[in-house]
C-alpha cells in the first residue's frame, strides 16, 4: 500500500524554537530518509518553498489568470511529503512518527492513503 506522509508547516510554531530545535528537526530529515531507503519503503519526497513564493492561476472566461501567492490565508501550509510504500496503515504511522516534525508540540505528519499514482516519468 502507498501512503502520502504529508508535513504541514505553521511558521509561528516553528519560529518560537530555539535555533538548536529547529537544526534538529531539518537534520532528523537525513535520517528518517536513509531509514526508509534502507527498509525500500521510500518512493519519494519532496520539500516545498514558502508559499510567498507560490502563484494560483485560475482560468475565467477561457483566460488563464495569475496571482500571486497562496491560494488561501491559513497558518498552516503544505511543506513537503513523503510517499512510501508499505505493508499497512498502522506501518505508516510508524512512519510518521519517526518524522521529526510529529514531535514538535503543534505540529503533526497527516497520513493519507493513494487512490491512485501514475507510474513516473522515465
Amino acid at each position: 500500500m502507498q501512503f502520502l506522509l504529508i508535513m504541514h508547516m505553521n511558521p509561528q510554531i516553528f519560529e518560537a524554537l530555539t535555533e538548536e530545535e529547529r537544526q534538529e528537526v531539518m537534520s532528523g530529515h537525513g535520517a528518517f530518509i536513509e531509514t526508509i531507503k534502507k527498509s525500500g519503503e521510500m518512493i519519494d519526497t519532496v520539500a516545498l518553498a514558502d508559499p510567498s513564493q507560490s502563484a494560483v492561476v485560475r482560468v475565467r472566461d477561457g483566460a488563464p489568470a495569475v496571482t500571486d501567492g497562496p491560494y488561501l490565508e491559513a497558518k498552516e501550509f503544505l511543506g513537503g511529503y513523503y510517499l512510501v510504500e508499505c505493508e499497512s496503515k498502522e506501518r505508516a504511522y510508524e512512519l510518521a512518527a519517526m518524522i521529526p516534525d510529529a514531535g514538535v508540540d503543534g505540529m503533526g505528519i497527516e497520513v493519507r492513503p493513494v487512490m491512485f499514482r501514475d507510474a513516473p516519468r522515465g
